[in-house]
């Protein structure tokens, strides 16, 4: 079982189909946008996950995912208060 949630977690927070080539995606993301830009994004998908969550049968996948992006959209107010 642990093993299982350690495996789940890498695809939520190190998925490597967003790790090809020399930039994460998030960051290429990021960098083409304004900061306030980069929160409405960030937020936008967290939205979509809670609100698809329970109808793509991988409920948990989809919380943690929005909760991956909720985290990163307070890594960025943090930042920039």
């Amino acid at each position: 079982m642990a093993s299982k949630k350690i495996k789940d977690a890498d695809l939520i927070n190190n998925p490597t189909h967003y790790n090809t080539g020399d930039i994460e995606c998030i960051d290429a993301i990021q960098s083409s946008m304004t900061t306030r830009q980069f929160q409405g994004y960030l937020k936008g998908n967290v939205m979509k996950y809670v609100w698809r969550h329970e109808y793509k049968g991988k409920m948990l996948d989809d919380l943690r995912k929005a909760n991956w992006y909720l985290n990163k959209l307070i890594e960025t107010h943090e930042e920039n208060t």
